[in-house]
């Protein structure tokens, strides 16, 4: 099934007219701490296994959406303007042509983001959900937020999971049209839970997450282990996150960030978003858990860190760590 066919199938064949002249909507980023990492179909953004994440609550992209009369949508990011031969506009428009039947229109589109684009801080994740739903403000499809997800998925994978906030699933789904691959809400309320962002390079990483993660796929022989493994971790997570336990939550986000990186280091060539600096922070972490800190840190598709904390530890954290900022996901939820 091709992705039209998919949006399609969600909106019906009627065209929608927009209720209201501007729409607009928010999405949190999110940290995966079971990784998405490889695609069963690319078309669809299907996954080969199931993640897990938490969403950063303020940290994310706002976006408003209408209709204008012009030749081609105009996308405006940060209040600058994108460049229709850019990788970024090219992304977005291919999204909105899913829609083309259903929203036969040229958008103005205005988005802040509070987190570095394509940096490793699932910028795209927030992005296209934000979008999304902004489109759903604006049009008003009468769908739930699991078929939104749907929606969302098309554009970003990691943007199924931005629609709620705190702990998310993304089930990976068994079905060739990807109907049952969408995320739902963990409801699980931890307010001691914290998220570090320890960002030392903002700049667009050379590889995209896409180019990487294909490249994996196709090239690395540790990959053909990595569904399996990353799915039982997946189902473990979920279970360690309902307990509260946060040694075991961190210690099991770790290790899955380091097994998705080794899978990228033996693709060829290989995919490396490690710098001398992750290294190095990653070796502050291991050495401040040895003087009795509970620290954890993960890694996505860029050199940057994310570290798992807890409240009651701030003042220690942020004195090991004074270049992290802190990101408190539940003061935001429920």
């Amino acid at each position: 099934m091709l992705a039209k066919e998919v949006v399609q199938q969600l909106l019906g064949d009627k065209k929608y007219l927009a209720k209201k002249s501007e729409g607009q909507a928010y999405a949190p980023s999110n940290i995966a701490l079971i990784k998405y990492w490889g695609k069963r179909h690319q078309a669809l953004f299907l996954p080969w296994n199931s993640s897990v994440s938490i969403s950063l609550g303020d940290k994310g992209a706002q976006t408003n959406i209408k209709i204008i009369q012009a030749d081609q949508h105009q996308i405006i990011l940060n209040g600058n303007p994108v460049s229709s031969d850019s990788m970024f506009y090219k992304k977005v428009k291919n999204y909105l042509d899913l829609y083309n039947n259903q929203l036969p229109f040229i958008f103005e589109i205005k988005t802040v983001s509070t987190v570095p684009i394509a940096a490793g801080v699932a910028s795209s994740a927030c992005g296209f959900a934000a979008l999304c739903l902004a489109l759903n403000d604006l049009f008003e499809f009468g769908l739930s937020k699991e078929q939104l997800s749907i929606l969302a998925r098309l554009g970003s994978g990691s943007a199924s999971r931005s629609l709620w906030d705190g702990f998310v699933e993304w089930q990976k789904g068994t079905e060739e049209n990807g109907m049952d691959s969408l995320a739902k809400p963990l409801n699980v309320e931890w307010p001691e839970f914290m998220i570090g962002l320890w960002c030392f390079n903002t700049n667009e990483k050379p590889i995209s997450s896409r180019e990487g993660m294909q490249r994996t796929v196709e090239t690395s022989k540790l990959y053909k282990a990595w569904p399996t493994l990353a799915e039982t971790a997946c189902e473990e997570m979920c279970v360690l996150i309902k307990k509260k336990d946060f040694n075991a939550v961190g210690a099991l986000a770790e290790a899955n960030a380091l097994m998705m990186h080794k899978t990228m280091h033996d693709a060829k060539p290989p995919v490396n978003y490690w710098q001398e600096q992750s290294t190095s922070a990653m070796e502050q972490v291991r050495q401040a858990r040895k003087q009795g800190l509970d620290v954890y840190f993960t890694m996505d598709a860029g050199p940057n860190l994310k570290l798992l904390g807890q409240k009651k530890d701030l003042e220690r954290l942020t004195a090991s760590f004074p270049e992290v900022d802190w990101v408190s996901p539940f003061n935001q939820v429920m």
